[in-house]
């Protein structure tokens, strides 16, 4: 029994000295991050504090199977079971270092941790290698290899442990894995406290990183796993009555008098969206960004409209398809393109512009597969739809496609030949990674994201191009152009996910159908990409009645909010204040308002949360 009790033992100090270093690595990797945030070794240390408990908790988990095997190896003294033992702990070992391995590369780029909904894109997993330069796979692999060596000759040499006959009784042998069961349930729950631990318990800072990395890989990936199933059968984000939640957003959605302020010199113009990759707010310099990152974009606010309190309801650039082109927030833990059975559900604004005789097209210069998006715009019945497929071979092109140089130029005249009236979006790819733009990279004195700045740099530079050749041709006068990004990303201003500094993007609305008295600029009031359908059909004088959750952003009765998802929460602004929730965990990431206000906040954003994704799984 002692051997058995003993073996049980040190599997369980190895997994918590795995857990341990793996997080250590973590850190290691992004100490800039945590050097430019000024975070304190103190604080650095509490992570390890912190960790523990979920830590006990999921290397309760991991003992299950070698728990229930020694038991059968003692009661049948089979010396095979042990051999079993040791290699699901080499299994598990090498899944748990891929999913750690993997949220190193993942947070540079979403600043969350690995879950479910990243794994979808796995579907498709050519795409995500493209996204990936040759350095990061093969870092990957190595990281990978290289720990799984240095575990297994730990575990080989400390852990690994001979089958010994046990000579004790029979009821010797039951209590004794009845009192290690219990304990074992006790590690599971956390504790013996009446609710048992979660991924919250790990939160502790105010520092995202500190809390990411304090947060069990494993148990979160297993976890989130199991609640983006659950969305299937129940909503996870219903914290309210039903009726209550409901009356909630309809006031939200309320529109008191249903009219708008025209912004057109025509009434029927063509309408362009340039759909800029990943363009934070941070790269423009009106939002708070460097002069120097996009100075064509400052240009052209001269003669146009610009947003400064304009978000992003998603971090994923199908969840900005759903929005643009459905007017529907962006689902957490799922998107709208992960569920073609639902497109039928939702409205179409591109299908309203075709009825309306408008020739409707859009251009990606990559694949178009990527995140199921080309079903959904097949879906929606475009007229015309180019990916990299449709492009001449002779254009240079990189791991995703072809780079906006070449896509501007192939755009300026696809747009000369098109029918008019049109409704035409352009989607750029070069301010995504692995950022292998071609040409200089010119701004070299920042310490975070050099690399993205730059290639936004090349998408800026090249846009200033394509609108100084398309203001010379005849049909410009009577086009309305709306520049925006997708989403945001991560700046060099390292903000947090969990904030609406991250989500702010641009959104600037120009061309010669703008009327002249708004040129040069600015609408403050907050609001949100989701708007977008609503408010061009009501320029157009045409119904929004189906777009139930976007709204007018030129109607003066609009209610002034922004919304974003946080995969198991929500952002939520108002003039008034912001509280940023993750519900599942019960952690606020933000509260930046009274208590009375928050109150009020809360309640809305958990509504609307609530409200939507119930409205979702009964699509």
């Amino acid at each position: 029994m002692k051997n058995s009790i003993y073996f049980l033992v040190k599997q369980f100090a190895f997994w918590l000295f795995v857990f341990a270093m793996e997080r250590m690595v973590f850190m290691l990797f992004y100490q800039s991050l945590i050097a430019e945030d000024q975070i304190s070794f103190s604080d650095i240390l509490l992570v390890f504090v912190n960790a523990f408990k979920l830590d006990i908790s999921t290397a309760s988990y991991l003992l299950l199977v070698p728990f229930i095997l020694e038991i059968l190896t003692i009661l049948f003294n089979s010396a095979i079971l042990r051999k079993i033992t040791n290699y699901f702990n080499y299994l598990v070992l090498l899944i748990y270092l891929m999913i750690s391995a993997g949220e190193i590369g993942l947070y540079g780029e979403w600043k969350t941790k690995l879950s479910y909904k990243a794994l979808v894109y796995f579907r498709n997993p050519s795409e995500v290698f493209k996204t990936a330069t040759f350095w990061e796979i093969t870092s990957f692999f190595l990281l990978v290899f290289i720990q799984l060596w240095l575990f297994m000759l730990i575990y080989n040499r400390f852990i690994k442990s001979r089958f010994s006959k046990c000579n004790s009784s029979v009821i010797i042998k039951l209590t004794t894995f009845v009192l290690l069961m219990g304990l074992l349930v006790i590690g599971l729950r956390g504790g013996i406290q009446a609710i048992p631990i979660t991924a919250s318990d790990a939160y502790f800072s105010k520092h995202n990183i500190l809390n990411v990395a304090a947060v069990n890989s494993g148990y979160n990936l297993a976890f989130g796993t199991i609640d983006y199933f659950q969305i299937k059968d129940k909503n996870i984000f219903k914290t309210l009555p039903e009726e209550e939640a409901n009356a909630i957003v309809d006031d939200i959605l309320f529109v008191p008098s249903d009219t708008t302020v025209s912004i057109l010199k025509v009434s029927h113009p063509n309408i362009v969206i340039v759909l800029l990759e990943s363009f934070s707010g941070d790269l423009i310099e009106t939002l708070g960004g460097r002069a120097d990152i996009a100075p064509e974009f400052h240009k052209l606010e001269k003669e146009g409209l610009m947003f400064t309190e304009f978000y992003a309801t998603g971090n994923r650039s199908q969840q900005a398809i759903g929005s643009l082109f459905a007017g529907l927030p962006a689902i957490p833990l799922t998107t709208l393109t992960d569920h073609p059975e639902k497109y039928k559900s939702v409205p179409s604004f591109i299908k309203v512009l075709n009825d309306e005789g408008y020739f409707t097209s859009f251009y990606f210069g990559g694949d178009l597969n990527y995140g199921n998006i080309k079903s959904y715009l097949l879906y929606n019945e475009f007229d015309k739809l180019v990916d990299e497929t449709n492009f001449d071979d002779s254009y240079p092109k990189g791991r995703l496609g072809y780079h906006d140089q070449y896509m501007f130029g192939f755009y300026h005249q696809e747009l000369n030949k098109m029918q008019q009236p049109f409704f035409s979006t352009v989607f750029t790819l070069s301010s995504h990674s692995p950022y292998d733009q071609p040409g200089d990279h010119p701004i070299q004195d920042i310490k975070l994201e050099k690399n993205f700045v730059n290639a936004a740099h090349y998408t800026d530079k090249w846009l200033g191009d394509f609108f100084n050749k398309v203001k010379n041709e005849p049909w410009y006068d009577s086009t309305l152009f709306l520049i925006l990004a997708d989403h945001s990303h991560v700046s060099y201003l390292n903000r947090p996910l969990g904030s609406f500094g991250y989500h702010k993007i641009p959104l600037l609305i120009t061309g010669g159908a703008l009327v002249d008295s708004l040129r040069g600029k600015q609408y403050n009031k907050v609001t949100a990409n989701v708007n977008i359908p609503t408010t061009l059909l009501h320029q157009l004088k045409l119904s929004s009645k189906p777009f139930r959750w976007s709204l007018d952003m030129f109607n003066p009765n609009t209610s002034e909010f922004a919304y974003f998802e946080l995969n198991s929460g929500y952002g939520w602004k108002r003039p008034q204040g912001e509280v940023v929730q993750d519900i599942i965990n019960n952690h606020f990431h933000v509260k930046k308002c009274s208590k009375k206000e928050c109150d009020k906040l809360e309640k809305e954003g958990r509504s609307y949360i609530q409200v939507l994704f119930d409205e979702f799984l009964n699509y």
